[in-house]
């Protein structure tokens, strides 16, 4: 190894050592970090391959690098965005075809044994083709009776769909019970939208992670976030580094947060 390479090295494990320090200093951690992982295909390309998927594959690998951060950062919950219901509609089939397999083999890894995560899928599984959504859903069932930490895997995610897709499971369950319309109105509040939410049971994001340069959520945990810290990078997905990590623990730790203002 050269010297240069050494060296540098050097300077970043005394960068990660001072940034761990600041986050331990400052005794606030997030219980729920949610990520866009965006920025694959733009790598790919400035990286010079011809194929994009070759940027999503890049990107997978890098997804249990996260978790295991996460799961040393003593995160409770952990939210990837990796299909959004815009991307079924406007990509190329090619592009979408190959994604969709590679998000189907990432989320089976995941679920080996020997893993600590548990995942639940979230999303509109129905939008997806049938073979892909039951290997994704199969996968989930695999890691249901862990006790690691929660692993939220979005896929034909849409945050106006989600909140759609909760207000229509509420008036599903109201017909069933045979409340009266008027009488639904009367009672209905944000608590119970928040039950038939995907994440229903979980804690909201404390921080929304979004990588590429984007400074936007796109709709990415449109209800949930009311109250979330955003921190973004200029890096691209398959790019993200443990420090980029701990700057976002480190500055949200160093925030203020003011709810309701």
């Amino acid at each position: 190894m050269g010297l240069r390479k050494r060296l540098s090295r050097i300077v970043y494990g005394l960068y990660e050592m001072r940034l761990n320090q600041q986050i331990t200093a400052a005794r606030r951690r997030p219980r729920h970090v949610g990520v866009i992982l965006d920025g694959n295909r733009r790598w790919a390309k400035e990286a010079g391959f011809e194929d994009v998927a070759d940027g999503h594959r890049a990107g997978a690998r890098k997804i249990a690098d996260l978790l295991e951060w996460c799961r040393e950062a003593e995160v409770e919950v952990v939210t990837l965005w990796l299909l959004a219901t815009d991307n079924l509609k406007k990509r190329s089939s090619d592009e979408l075809s190959a994604l969709l397999l590679i998000i189907a083999d990432v989320v089976d890894e995941l679920a080996e044994p020997g893993n600590p995560w548990r995942l639940r899928i979230v999303g509109a599984l129905d939008l997806l083709p049938a073979d892909i959504a039951n290997r994704l859903t199969a996968a989930g069932q695999r890691t249901a009776n862990r006790n690691g930490m929660e692993v939220n895997v979005a896929v034909g995610y849409g945050g106006r769909q989600e909140i759609a897709d909760a207000v229509r499971k509420l008036l599903l369950q109201h017909a069933e019970a045979g409340t009266p319309i008027e009488e639904l109105a009367e009672v209905l509040d944000v608590d119970h939208i928040a039950e038939h939410l995907y994440t229903s049971g979980q804690p909201d994001p404390d921080l929304l992670i979004r990588t590429s340069g984007e400074q936007r959520l796109s709709g990415f945990l449109l209800w949930q976030s009311a109250h979330s810290e955003f921190w973004f990078t200029e890096a691209y997905w398959p790019e993200f580094r443990h420090v980029d990590f701990l700057r976002a623990l480190r500055d949200f730790a160093w925030r203020h947060r003011r709810y309701g203002s």
